[in-house]
């Protein structure tokens, strides 16, 4: 099957390309602003699906929206058409096709150029018309305000929030992508136009927006982790990192040590609780305490050593031998006093996690020894 991108050097084409890499069977040819139109009929020879990614949304003058907009799409459908192929179209158009400016207009005489396309049988169409897209490779002050705001808070620079209330509707880079490779496999009844839209829109105003952005780099100081799953929150901090500067991906732990070894904490969250770490000398003891509600795992990952309970209100003991050379995890119950001693002759490392954040307030943590 062979495959041609246009705007392959941008955002989203960039993204398309590596997903279409990764797949078998495909050949693949791009399109960008160094090819001419004279260039086209050869490179959509044999063609199965056009993706066309290419446009123009921040010209010098508005007379390149229709150059690099309806302009470049004729091209292609007359290189399509006196090739006497009959591929799949998938074009990227955007939600200000509905809008009156000289950028939607343009974006709308693409779209009636496959229409028109469609119905003439030269070619299958798919139009997508997207609203912001955000993630990673995205360039600040082009692509979408997310880059930008990503990008000035990864390098500490001022952003700029002119109209807090303004709502935003966004996509995630990752949700296009699956929605454009489903394409390859699909079936369209001849003649049809398809319309299709990404299913998860995000929508946000600009003052939320940058707030969310802002914390971001907080959360390395209080080891809260952004929310997980399918939220909007999580690919937004994906996108974030991906705008950190080189030499910035790292970021120290606050150690704790004393005659027992050393302890840190490295991650906390409303949604999972918290992890951390800590090393424990040969023949010391950590613990020695109960909970009535917060719940733990402990896990040694190198060294030996035993996790004792008792019950609080009975004298019988519990033994739970624990290594590294096997790595076992034990829950914690409440209502049990326990502890871990090193029994070996190195130093013990155990990962430590914990139902709820720590909260000095209300520890639930009474001490009591096995």
């Amino acid at each position: 099957m062979k495959i041609v991108v246009t705007g392959s050097n941008g955002f989203i084409g960039k993204n398309l390309l590596v997903h279409l890499k990764r797949l078998e069977g495909l050949q693949l040819e791009t399109i960008t602003r160094e090819d001419k139109p004279a260039d086209y009929k050869v490179k959509l020879k044999g063609v199965d699906i056009v993706y066309h990614l290419a446009g123009v949304n921040r010209p010098q003058n508005e007379e390149e929206f229709t150059k690099g907009n309806p302009e470049l799409t004729f091209h292609l459908i007359k290189a399509i058409q006196e090739n006497g192929d009959k591929p799949r179209f998938v074009l990227s158009s955007s939600t200000q096709a509905e809008k009156d400016n000289e950028y939607g207009k343009s974006k709308r005489a693409a779209e009636e150029a496959i229409e028109q396309a469609v119905q003439e049988g030269v070619l299958e169409g798919v139009i997508y018309r997207l609203p912001g897209v955000f993630g990673k490779w995205s360039r600040p002050n082009y692509n979408t305000v997310v880059a930008t705001f990503c990008y000035n808070v990864a390098h500490g620079l001022p952003v700029e929030v002119r109209d807090p209330s303004y709502e935003l509707p966004l996509v995630y880079i990752d949700d296009v992508m699956a929605a454009f490779i489903k394409h390859l496999d699909e079936t369209i009844e001849p003649g049809k136009l398809k319309k299709e839209n990404i299913k998860t829109l995000f929508k946000v105003t600009l003052g939320e927006l940058a707030s969310i952005i802002k914390s971001f780099p907080e959360s390395r100081k209080s080891l809260k982790t952004p929310k997980v799953g399918d939220t909007f929150e999580k690919y937004l901090y994906s996108t974030y990192l991906s705008f950190l500067p080189e030499n910035k991906f790292s970021y120290p732990m606050e150690l704790k040590t004393d005659n027992r070894g050393d302890l840190f904490e490295w991650i906390k969250s409303e949604e999972f609780g918290q992890i951390f770490v800590s090393t424990t000398k040969p023949g010391i003891t950590r613990g020695n305490h109960y909970h009535h509600t917060k719940t733990e795992k402990f896990l040694v990952i190198r060294g030996e050593g035993v996790i004792r309970f008792r019950k609080i209100n009975s004298d019988k003991v519990i033994e739970y031998p624990v290594s590294g050379e096997k790595p076992t995890v034990v829950d914690i119950p409440i209502g049990y006093a326990h502890n871990i001693t090193n029994t070996g002759d190195k130093e013990m490392i155990t990962l430590f996690w914990a139902n709820e954040i720590f909260d000095q307030q209300r520890t639930d943590t009474y001490f009591l020894e096995v």
